[in-house]
């Protein structure tokens, strides 16, 4: 099982995902004082023009005000600097078991809470190779939506974004254009290749379990295509926004581990989700699993409920 409490990566990761962590701390660090000072900046324009009344009404000339126009033109996703770190481990090995990937789920959404770096979920993309009967991970999210000011960025919403900029895709139901796309196993988006020893597996980050990956038919449909086969991982049940981001997103797969009522008793809104929402995903073709390591998950949600930020609207 992964661990949570570790302080940092294993002896095994290369100095390259430390250098890289440091520079997307770095990078963060800037660009949240950039959005400060965007903002502090906007809300001195709205006090002037508010100042001058309606249309100026306060007498003398203050078009400024009126013309003056703020434009945000981009808008930061990262990862916390221990999940860069840490990266090598978790994109370096093949996955076989629905409980390993929920295990890396739940231990995104505990580190998560531990370091202070966002709530209490994680999620991970997986893809998975049929010929083999095995899954890679293609990304990994955890929610951070209080770090970065972004009410979007839970965690299935970060995996998703991150799963699409690696494949240059604004869908995960793309063609198998290479056979099973089993070279892209340690293609992941912050694998480093100096680390890979050619051992896969050997690093034991999460717990076997007696249950294996289904096999999937790998023929060609009728059009004589075969599609790749994206999983999401998800250590809780989505709310509403990342449920219909699930459909959006392409994937063929759901899986998730605490319950909606899980993350409902600690004071979160999870919205209009009901069971005909996993219905409508299994009638467009979405392949739904629920109660993956259940408890573990929702023991997550219980310690952030303690102390943790109820991000709300």
């Amino acid at each position: 099982m992964l661990s949570s409490s570790s302080s940092g990566p294993s002896p095994s990761a290369s100095s390259s995902a430390y250098a890289l962590a440091a520079l997307v701390g770095v990078a963060t660090t800037f660009g949240l004082r950039i959005q400060q000072r965007h903002q502090r900046n906007l809300k001195s324009r709205r006090r002037k023009s508010n100042s001058s009344g309606c249309g100026g009404g306060g007498g003398g000339d203050d078009t400024s005000a009126d013309t003056t126009v703020s434009v945000e033109g981009s808008v930061m996703v990262t990862l916390p600097t221990w999940a860069i770190a840490s990266s090598s481990e978790y994109f370096s090995r093949r996955y076989t078991t629905d409980a390993e990937m929920m295990s890396l789920a739940i231990h995104l959404s505990d580190r998560n809470v531990s370091e202070g770096t966002g709530g209490p979920f994680g999620s991970a993309i997986f893809e998975r190779h049929a010929s083999g009967g095995y899954c890679t991970l293609v990304s990994i999210g955890m929610n951070r939506v209080v770090p970065l000011g972004n009410s979007t960025l839970h965690g299935e919403m970060v995996a998703i974004q991150l799963a699409q900029r690696k494949v240059g895709s604004f869908t995960l139901r793309m063609d198998d254009d290479d056979g099973d796309n089993d070279g892209d196993q340690h293609s992941g988006l912050f694998y480093d290749d100096d680390n890979n020893d050619g051992k896969d597996g050997e690093r034991n980050i999460v717990e076997e379990s007696t249950a294996t990956c289904t096999i999937i038919d790998d023929s060609a449909t009728p059009s004589g295509r075969r599609e790749r086969r994206f999983e999401l991982f998800t250590s809780c049940e989505p709310c509403a926004m990342c449920l219909g981001a699930t459909l959006w997103s392409g994937a063929s797969r759901i899986v998730c581990g605490a319950t909606k009522e899980d993350a409902q008793s600690i004071g979160f809104d999870e919205g209009p989700v009901y069971e005909r929402s996993y219905e409508h995903l299994k009638d467009c073709g979405v392949e739904v699993t629920r109660n993956v390591l259940t408890e573990e998950a929702a023991s997550v949600l219980r310690r952030y409920g303690n102390s943790g930020v109820i991000y709300n609207r």
